[in-house]
């Protein structure tokens, strides 16, 4: 975790990290076996549906691991912090205090294979998805014991 480690407050430290799930690499993967068939099978016009096929497969494929690789989701002991994008970059930094609520959007797909859509609410309204985390429940609930624990400590 590049951004998050380099972003430490002192006295700050990561206790949990989540992930991009696997299944951002489906829509290449039936991409890349249709245009396998089509092409297989299709003499003439097939062959450059079949082409265009692969290219569309091939760019889903590099924009998932773009996505995977530089998507980072962390809590520290003192903040909630999300990062997204390569060039251009969004990032999120909630203090804990400031945190008002996550609320998780799970497709039957993201029921069955567990990722699903994290929306970070702060206080003041903001509202920060994210999408195809890996295991969502899990995070929000290391986030709200963590956030509970620094609650109760401060008070």
């Amino acid at each position: 975790m590049g951004y998050v480690n380099n972003n430490l407050m002192s006295n700050e430290t990561v206790i949990y990290e989540a992930k991009i799930h696997w299944f951002i690499f489906i829509p290449s993967a039936v991409f890349f076996a249709l245009g396998m068939i089509i092409s297989s099978n299709a003499p003439g016009s097939g062959s450059v549906l079949g082409t265009l096929l692969f290219i569309v497969a091939c760019v889903s494929f590099i924009k998932a691991i773009i996505a995977r690789a530089t998507t980072e989701l962390a809590v520290t002991s003192k903040r909630i912090i999300a990062k997204t994008g390569l060039i251009s970059r969004k990032t999120v930094e909630l203090n804990h205090g400031k945190v008002e609520s996550f609320n998780i959007d799970q497709s039957i797909f993201g029921r069955l294979f567990g990722f699903g859509t994290l929306v970070l609410n702060g206080t003041g309204g903001g509202k920060t998805p994210i999408s195809s985390i890996d295991a969502p429940l899990e995070f929000r609930k290391n986030a709200m014991s963590i956030i509970d624990e620094t609650q109760r400590n401060i008070a």
